[in-house]
């Protein structure tokens, strides 16, 4: 094999020391022997980020086994703590990060508040996706004046929404629109000890098919609503139209929600159970990853603090058993 040293022994039947290869053969060698290195660098330096990012302990012995890494982030409009929009701090978010996988919400398109920037591009061009796409939820400017989108808003509508990406291809997409409450609703606030009356933002859902090195993956990402009672409903609909699609699934997003709720109304497996809520102190967790796929294990997970949103991300890489 071009991977061995070749040793050999002289009439007298003494062993001679390693033989190298002659240069027939030396080319081939070299080539076999560079890829090593190369892929071999690639998983060291990509084992040691995750690492860095979950402040977990490496395994050695898990170095070669393939892993998926899916990420889900409330990015409130690529905003900054004090108030500021930079794409770039965006940019440098998702670089760190580095996901295969990645589930946005709280995405703006074209608003004057984040210079009208296409944040999913953003985000696309700084993972490397090569299948993204961005659904908008409301047309117009949240806590402004909006409606709710019905995708056919022409090109240039300042939107908000939700958008799903991948660094592998997608066979299929669709976007299921949640049912919601059409009229103001009461709504108890703990922490100023008041009630008051709003009216619900539209919530939708984008359902992608991915072809990943774990197999084939059903992924729905949602951004589901804070009124107690709506947000289940909304999740029973999603997971009512996952199982209709070819399994397995992953459903991530911030379902506002606990793991514990989460969990049994959607009847699916949490992945990681950690806060990442409010991002300087996290306390309450409203950002999730579920799936039905009893083969996927977690090998590390994370929610590093990041330069903008209030929300820290919620990372998670899969291995396959």
């Amino acid at each position: 094999m071009a991977g061995e040293i070749a040793k050999s022994v002289d009439r007298r039947g003494r062993r001679q020391g390693p033989r190298l290869p002659g240069k027939k053969h030396r080319g081939l060698v070299d080539a076999v022997l560079t890829t090593s290195l190369l892929v071999s660098g690639f998983l060291n330096a990509r084992h040691g980020y995750a690492a860095e990012v979950t402040g977990l302990p490496v395994d050695r012995a898990k170095r070669w086994v393939i892993a998926l890494r899916v990420a889900t982030f409330n990015i409130l409009h690529g905003r900054t703590v004090g108030g500021v929009v930079d794409p770039s701090r965006l940019r440098m978010s998702i670089q760190r990060l580095q996901p295969d996988i990645l589930a946005l919400q709280e995405v703006d398109l074209d608003q004057e508040r984040s210079g009208r920037v296409d944040l999913t591009a953003v985000a696309a061009e700084a993972m490397g996706a090569v299948a993204h796409r961005f659904v908008a939820a409301i047309a117009g400017t949240p806590g402004a004046t909006w409606t709710a989108a019905t995708g056919t808003e022409q090109p240039g509508s300042a939107t908000y929404g939700i958008a799903l990406l991948s660094r592998f291809p997608a066979s299929s997409w669709q976007v299921l629109r949640l049912p919601h409450f059409p009229v103001r609703v009461p709504l108890y606030l703990a922490s100023a000890r008041r009630i008051i009356v709003l009216k619900e933002e539209p919530r939708t859902a984008i359902l992608a098919r991915f072809d990943t090195p774990l197999g084939p993956l059903t992924v729905a990402n949602t951004h589901l609503a804070f009124v107690p009672g709506s947000n289940r409903r909304q999740l029973r609909r999603i997971v009512t139209e996952l199982r209709g699609l070819p399994g397995p699934h992953l459903l991530v997003g911030d379902l506002n929600l606990t793991s514990a709720t989460a969990q049994r109304v959607s009847g699916m497996r949490t992945l990681a159970v950690v806060p990442t809520f409010p991002a300087h102190r996290p306390r309450r967790q409203l950002d999730h990853l579920f799936t039905d796929d009893p083969g996927l294990t977690v090998r590390s997970h994370g929610t590093p603090l990041m330069p903008i949103s209030d929300h820290r991300p919620l990372v998670v890489d899969l291995e396959r058993h």
